[in-house]
Formats: C-alpha cells, sequence, structure tokens
C-alpha cells in the first residue's frame, strides 16, 4: 500500500515537473519574440528617421540653419543641386497647405512672470527655430509669411519672456514667421510708429515674400494660443482684452498693444505716422487711417483675445506726447504726407540672434516746439 501511494506521488511530481518546464519553455519563447520585435521596431524607426533627415522640407537638412527658399505658391523650392530619386517621388507625398485651425493648439494659457527667464533656456526650448529667430512648419505649407515687428529700447528683461511665451504659440498655430526687433539708437525721445515703420521696411529687405505684418508691444503675452497671429481680410486688432483694463476693450476705436496688417494695408495706409513722439497718440491716428481708407478693424472674441502685461515703470525718455490730442484730430490731412513714404533712418548695425534679429536704427529726434506767445 505504501509503495503504490510512493508511487502515485512520484507520478505527480514528474507531472508537475513537465508543466513546469512546458511553462517555462513557452515564456522563453513569448520573451525571445518581444525582444525581437523591438529590434525590429528600433531599426524601422532609425530608418525612418535617417529617411525624415533627408526629406527637401527638413530643417535639419539645411547647412548652418539657413533659410528655406519659397517658390510662387509659398512651397519651398528645390535645390537645384540635388534631385530626387525616381523611387523617393514615387513615395513621399506633397506637403499639404496647414489646417486653417491648427489640431494642436490647447487653448487657455497660464502665463506668469515669477520664475527666472535666460536666453539659455528660451534657446532649449525651441531647438527648431533657426538663426536670426525664423521659423517654418515642417508637416504643412503656411497659409502666409508672417513678419512679426517690435519696436524695443532698454526691454531686455521683458523681451526674454515674450520670446519664451511666443515662440511655442507660433509653433503650434504652425506659422511661418521671422521676430524683429527694431531699437531705437540713442537716448532720444521714443517713437513706436517710426520703429514699427523701419521695422516693416528691414524685414522686406531680409524677405521681399513676407505677406503678413504683426506689430507687437514687448510686455504683451497673449493668454489664448487660438487668438491666431495672421492676417485677415480687414486689419486686425489682436490685444482686445488686457489685465490692466480689466479685460475689457477701454474704447471703440482703440488699436494698441498688437495689432495685424497685411502687406497690401498697410501700403494702402501710407503705413504709421513718423510724427508721434513720445507716449500715446499713434494707435488712434492708426486707427482713424484705417477707416479713411473704407477698411473696418477686425478682433477676436473678448474671451480669447485676452493679454497679460508684464509690469514695469514708464520708459525714461518716453514720456507722454502733448501734441497726440491734436494730432490725432488732423490724420486726414496729415496721413498721405506722413508714413512710409517719407520714411528717413540710418541703419545701425543688424545683428541674427538665435530666436530673433535686431535691428538697430537712428530715427532722429522730434522738432523743437515753438514757445507760446
Amino acid at each position: 500500500m505504501t509503495r503504490l501511494l510512493l508511487g502515485v506521488t512520484l507520478e505527480r511530481i514528474c507531472k508537475a515537473v513537465l508543466l513546469l518546464c512546458l511553462l517555462h519553455f513557452i515564456i522563453i519563447m513569448i520573451l525571445y519574440f518581444d525582444v525581437y520585435a523591438q529590434h525590429l521596431d528600433f531599426f524601422s524607426r532609425f530608418n525612418a528617421r535617417n529617411a525624415s533627415r533627408a526629406h527637401p522640407f527638413s530643417n535639419s537638412s539645411r547647412p548652418n540653419g539657413t533659410a528655406p527658399s519659397y517658390g510662387p505658391a509659398g512651397a519651398e523650392a528645390p535645390s537645384p543641386s540635388t534631385k530626387p530619386s525616381t523611387n523617393q517621388s514615387a513615395t513621399e507625398k506633397p506637403l499639404q497647405p496647414c489646417q486653417e485651425t491648427p489640431p494642436g493648439l490647447v487653448g487657455r494659457l497660464l502665463i506668469e512672470f515669477s520664475s527666472p527667464m535666460s536666453m539659455e533656456r528660451v534657446q532649449r526650448e525651441n531647438p527648431d527655430v533657426r538663426q536670426g529667430g525664423k521659423y517654418t512648419p515642417p508637416d504643412c505649407l503656411p497659409r502666409q509669411k508672417v513678419a512679426i515687428l517690435i519696436p524695443f529700447r532698454h526691454r531686455e528683461h521683458h523681451l526674454k519672456y515674450w520670446l519664451h511665451y511666443l515662440h511655442p504659440i507660433l509653433r503650434r498655430q504652425k506659422v511661418a514667421y521671422g521676430i524683429y526687433i527694431i531699437n531705437q539708437f540713442g537716448e532720444d525721445t521714443f517713437n513706436r510708429a517710426k520703429l514699427l515703420n523701419v521695422g516693416f521696411m528691414e524685414a522686406l529687405k531680409d524677405d521681399d515674400e513676407y505677406d503678413c505684418f504683426i506689430f507687437s508691444d514687448v510686455d504683451l503675452i497673449p493668454m489664448d494660443d487660438r487668438n491666431l497671429y495672421r492676417c485677415y481680410e480687414q486689419p486686425r486688432h489682436f490685444a482686445v482684452g488686457m489685465d490692466k483694463f480689466g479685460f475689457r476693450l477701454p474704447y471703440a476705436g482703440y488699436f494698441g498693444g498688437v495689432s495685424g496688417l497685411s502687406k497690401s494695408q498697410f501700403l494702402k495706409i501710407n503705413g504709421f505716422p513718423n510724427e508721434y513722439w513720445g507716449w500715446g497718440g499713434e494707435d488712434d491716428d492708426i486707427f482713424n487711417r484705417i477707416s479713411l481708407n473704407g477698411m473696418k478693424v477686425s478682433r477676436p472674441d473678448i474671451r480669447i483675445g485676452r493679454y497679460r502685461m508684464i509690469k514695469h515703470e514708464r520708459d525714461k525718455h518716453n514720456e507722454p506726447n502733448p501734441q497726440r490730442f491734436t494730432k490725432i484730430q488732423n490724420t486726414k490731412m496729415t496721413m498721405k504726407r506722413d508714413g512710409i513714404s517719407s520714411l528717413q533712418y540710418r541703419l545701425v548695425e543688424i545683428s541674427r540672434q538665435p530666436m530673433y534679429t535686431n535691428i538697430t536704427v537712428e530715427i532722429g529726434r522730434p522738432p523743437p516746439r515753438l514757445a507760446r506767445g
């Protein structure tokens, strides 16, 4: 009886060992095929990455980060020294136009200025931006080419935050853009509008295919990336609601902060006035020019056109212009002779930084005021 029980026990043990061996074999095979599949996936991704580097529309295929050249329809022209092979042209699909509403937008943004900011950080966060602050979407053909112009003097602290927030926003918006800082040379009275006229001229000298111009103060950050930085059928006012105004439009004719005009719209109003020295008035003059030329200002929804302003003291040599109210009343008489057609300035220096192009100019000083009486 004892021998019988011992035999049954041994049989059960043998069966258990066999089952364990079979289970071990199955697990080994699963692991083997999993590793083999990972190797196949790695090599396929490696080959795909190499193929993308060789893609004619890839930014990394351009030596020294040079800007692409564009054909009449905005498509990048192929290099004359390279010819695609028959197999390549048969498999690769041409880029499609970028969607009207980019799919990668996130909506409302958290904007804060308490964290320390540096140009090195901005550069690390935006590796796809080319020298001079230029970018072109790699996966679609942009519908416009946008020059963003910022009047500037002694605002390096603000500029870091502006670049930190705006570069990612513009990339998500699928904008082909270049950023130009128009720096006023010297310490004479500041002239925002004249600097923007200079920016328009110098941006076109840099690339005559710009067809849209965004004029932005350096201390204003959009709070929603659905506020698309592009040009529209009518001149565009982007900064509808600033935090300093309680996120409301201060008055119906307000056109300050951030605005956009196409090349044809800008030329139609003869650009901006050159004779507004000091703070205030030039935005109302521009609004008058738009209205007098039969155009209307368009705006985004107030919930989307919100902006945060970096708080700061008023700049030295940018005191309120006491003549601004008189000048605004005379826009109809002055706009044909005062503007892009009468612009005079001296170019001091052009410096292409990793995240922007700096244009330093000397724009003169205001004429002496006549003594009263």
